[in-house]
């Protein structure tokens, strides 16, 4: 008499979800990756590119990282970063903003500064029409793109009228730029 086999259910595949830039601290629920060895799950130069398979990662974080890239190798960031991202697959972008001490305070910051005009760049329709020089491939659709800050802890206590008048007229109103992008 032959036994029937037992069927074992598959796990669903882990979703993929990188940090990249990490350095000793990977967010919670992300995988470092870095380019320097701090424990991390991955040590790889993303200047090299990615890593991954294209439309593989699920969700990205970076944090304080982009900066530190010239403006050749964030063309290949981004590129790359879009290569990579599955569909529908989210990326939290976090730099100084370009009107903060803190984007020239750091010498191993890059020129230009981050602003929030970085990323129209990354969206297909947007180049054709306006910057067609620009050797991006990538296509985050603005539609899907969220802009945010932080604020400089001297604004904290103020109230948003009082903040976004600061942010527009003031250097160091607005702290962190954040962008997230959609694929």
């Amino acid at each position: 008499m032959k036994r029937a086999k037992l069927a074992v259910p598959k796990e669903a595949p882990q979703p993929i979800r990188i940090d990249i830039g990490c350095g000793k601290n990977p967010a919670q629920g992300f995988d470092g990756l870095d380019s320097l060895k701090f424990g991390q799950k991955y040590v790889h130069d993303v200047r090299k590119g990615l890593p991954f398979k294209d439309n593989s990662v699920d969700e990205v974080r970076s944090s304080h990282f982009v900066e530190h890239l010239t403006g050749a190798e964030r063309i290949n960031f981004f590129n790359e970063l879009y290569r990579v991202m599955k569909p529908g697959a989210t990326a939290t972008i976090i730099t100084p903003h370009w009107a903060h001490e803190c984007a020239y305070g750091d010498p191993t910051h890059q020129w230009p500064p981050m602003s929030p005009w970085y990323r129209l760049y990354l969206c297909k329709t947007w180049r054709e029409q306006n910057a067609p020089h620009a050797p991006y491939n990538c296509d985050f659709n603005l539609n899907n793109q969220t802009l945010a800050g932080s604020w400089d802890g001297r604004l904290e206590t103020r109230n948003q009228e009082f903040r976004e008048a600061a942010m527009q007229q003031q250097i160091n109103a607005w702290r962190d730029l954040i962008v997230t992008l959609k694929k």
